[in-house]
């Protein structure tokens, strides 16, 4: 039986078939924005800009002049990033209110359109990208359509409800600690997290950025190897070598994992395995470390960011941009060299593997309106060692929480190759 094509490739496909149109696909998108329970997948919304953008994107096509890799793709972005006409956020309603509309596309905004995607708006985010729940004071908790009794994580936490909800196909979100891996794992979607220094930032709002990467969400691992040539100029790389040495996370870092959690690791072994892979374990005792040395170090930044305006924003997030902001010289010092550190341990790893599986969370879901107090470092443990070496990583989904592949610095395409590899393996052993 042939497998069923990715949803990306079977909307080109359809494109190219004139079986439906760019500016119908953009109303079907729009017909569905905002439909979780909270209302708000959307911070900024304007659907007659959007149908523009799509007659303009049939324009562009019928001359036939320049290649649309994503033509009429819906795709939404994440409110740190400014679209012109559009205010920009960062999820916080005394930003929207005190900066000017964008007068110009954000780096990222110009190469979607360029590359022929229609933006369906921007998406919500935890206010300041700076928290992994999606929980938000000023525009309202981000609910998962697909379940509004729990949250869709953050910050890219619109991106997610976009992907669930169909308002897009694809979803440009950001990954600081955690924060595209962390929604595409909990609303059981597909993710990738670039490279520390692939993209590029003009034009969009920073958190930390020591550790601010940009990356996309999405329904297939098949997928991702074209969003990421498109957004990225990375083309996967062919593979090399006929079985990859893979390192599996073990010890204490697993200890907190829920049995859900611990059942996907298990099942995507298993997967692994049939790729084929090699499986070895791996125990670094410094990973332990990660969330000590990441923490501090992002407030630092971060307070120097948004700094005059702490009590502007969510008494919690004001609260760690306070710490950062008291952090002595000395004291970042010794946090920028205990990072050093532990960026030379963690880059030994990859001499031994290729890629690295680990959980993103340590729990599968979040509970709409439970205490998230200790959520952020429950999953940030896990999450930040792949931030401090400035990693890309791929969410490898499943319904109980997906996991992340992590990839050696810069080694993007070799990991965007193996995701594709790993998606036709999926669609082959789809019932």
């Amino acid at each position: 039986m042939t497998p069923r094509p990715s949803p990306v490739s079977a909307l080109l496909a359809a494109y190219q078939a004139k079986e439906t149109g760019a500016v119908a696909q953009a109303q079907l998108a729009l017909s569905r924005a905002n439909s979780n329970a909270s209302r708000n997948t959307y911070l900024a919304l304007d659907p007659n800009w959007t149908f523009a953008e799509a007659e303009r994107q049939v324009r562009r096509a019928t001359s036939g002049h320049e290649p649309l890799p994503l033509y009429g793709l819906p795709v939404s972005l994440k409110d740190c990033f400014d679209l012109a006409g559009f205010p920009t956020s960062s999820g916080s309603k005394f930003y929207a209110a005190h900066k000017q509309k964008a007068s110009a596309d954000s780096w990222v905004a110009s190469r979607l359109r360029r590359a022929g995607a229609v933006i369906t708006g921007k998406t919500h985010l935890h206010q300041l990208a700076y928290g992994i729940t999606g929980e938000n004071r000023d525009y309202g908790d981000c609910l998962q359509p697909a379940n509004s009794a729990l949250l869709t994580g953050g910050s890219s936490s619109g991106a997610a409800a976009s992907i669930q909800e169909g308002s897009a196909l694809a979803a440009i979100g950001t990954d600081t600690g955690g924060s595209v891996r962390a929604p595409a794992a909990l609303c059981s979607l597909v993710g990738y997290r670039a490279s520390l220094g692939v993209g590029d930032w003009t034009g969009g709002y920073h958190l930390a950025p020591s550790f601010d990467t940009i990356g996309w969400l999405c329904r297939d691992l098949r997928d991702l190897p074209l969003l990421a040539e498109a957004l990225f100029d990375l083309p996967p790389e062919q593979p090399t070598s006929p079985a990859l040495r893979i390192g599996v996370l073990t010890g204490p870092l697993l200890e907190a994992c829920e049995a859900e959690i611990l059942r996907a690791l298990s099942l995507w072994q298993d997967r692994l395995l049939r790729a084929p892979a090699q499986l070895q374990p791996f125990n670094p005792p410094f990973w332990s470390e990660a969330w000590d040395i990441y923490a501090p170090l992002q407030a630092c930044e971060a307070a120097k960011l948004h700094a005059g305006f702490f009590h502007e924003f969510d008494p919690v997030i004001a609260a760690r941009l306070e710490w950062g902001a008291s952090l002595d010289a000395k004291e970042i010092q010794n946090l920028r060299q205990r990072h050093a550190a532990f960026r030379h341990q963690h880059e030994q790893l990859f001499r031994q593997f290729d890629f690295l599986l680990a959980p993103v969370s340590s729990m599968s879901r979040l509970l709409a309106g439970a205490d998230h107090t200790e959520t952020r470092a429950r999953i940030l443990r896990l999450t930040t060692p792949a931030s401090l070496g400035g990693n890309p990583a791929i969410v490898l989904p499943s319904p109980d929480c997906g996991l992340q592949l992590i990839a050696a610095r810069n080694d993007d395409r070799r990991l965007l190759r193996f995701a594709l590899m790993l998606g036709e393996q999926l669609a082959r052993e789809e019932p």
